[in-house]
């Protein structure tokens, strides 16, 4: 049988150990299916990368064969993005740490109508979810993510 404090240094190890995981599972770093709004299947997934604190996002995969060669044919004619395929596009960029769980200050494009947003994300639900909203003003959509991985 194990002494008490034995016990307390192994759960506080175990603690300790646990704490990079829990840590890493609130940042948005990742792979997010989005759902579509009405039917609530997943859309696409889109990577959320971080190079030297900022955040962006690109679509790696669009769940509708259909939709597989959509280019952003909508997107503002001096955007680099127009008519390029929207697999492999970057969508989120610019979102700077805000506090634990919120990147704020970067924008989304919606690839389906050409317009740009203001992005926030918040990481909710134990890392597991992912509140994407994108705004003009004081006027925008709150989208909720779910992990991928």
């Amino acid at each position: 049988m194990t002494s008490l404090p034995s016990r307390l240094c192994a759960v506080a190890c175990a603690a300790g150990l646990a704490l990079p995981a829990f840590a890493q599972s609130m940042s948005p770093v990742g792979a997010w299916n989005t759902i579509d709004d009405e039917t609530k299947k997943v859309k696409s997934m889109v990577r959320i990368t971080e190079k030297d604190g900022v955040l962006s996002g690109t679509v790696e995969k669009i769940v509708d064969p259909a939709k597989q060669d959509s280019k952003c044919d909508e997107c503002a004619g001096d955007d680099p993005r127009k008519g390029k395929p929207v697999i492999g596009m970057t969508i989120l960029t610019d979102l700077k740490k805000e506090s634990d769980t919120v990147w704020s200050g970067g924008k989304i494009l919606d690839p389906n109508n050409g317009k740009s947003y203001n992005a926030k994300v918040t990481v909710i639900d134990g890392g597991r979810k992912l509140e994407m909203r994108g705004s003009i003003l004081f006027i925008g959509r709150t989208q909720t993510w779910v992990r991928a991985e």
